[in-house]
């Protein structure tokens, strides 16, 4: 991900969330040392991204999304995958994230990663929906 294709991440972002991140957001991901923030193309188009932060033995995915009219094609899946294979890269041993607890398509494929649940927040997002956390161990 870089400065050129954030018009194009900032508009799954909106697309897919209802508090989505600001161009702020991703500005610190693309420059934090921690940070890898990566995208998916498919025919030179942004179709999709993830913000992964990884720091020494734990790793997290921050933000996942594609685009809503790109979904079903296995691109969450790709960009996943790869967000596995850099943390174990950086030395992580356990990759954290967190899903909204109805979102039971990002579930499934989470769990079909390997991921299991380890824990629920509840009325994390908009003071209203469960977060349920989930994590992979990568050693």
């Amino acid at each position: 991900m870089n400065e050129s294709c954030l018009d194009a991440v900032l508009a799954i972002e909106q697309a897919s969330f209802s508090t989505p991140w600001r161009r702020e957001h991703f500005e610190h991901e693309i420059a934090a040392p921690f940070s890898f923030p990566f995208v998916a193309q498919c025919d030179g188009v942004v179709v999709g991204y993830v913000c992964l932060m990884s720091l020494f033995e734990e790793a997290q995915i921050l933000d996942i999304a594609v685009a809503p009219e790109q979904r079903g094609r296995g691109f969450a899946r790709v960009l996943l995958e790869f967000a596995i294979t850099v943390a174990r890269e950086k030395g992580a041993e356990v990759l954290a994230l967190e899903v909204r607890a109805s979102n039971i398509s990002a579930i499934t494929l989470y769990e079909r990663c390997g991921f299991v649940r380890t824990g629920l927040r509840q009325k994390y997002y908009d003071g209203r929906d469960d977060a349920l956390l989930m994590e992979k161990y990568l050693k």
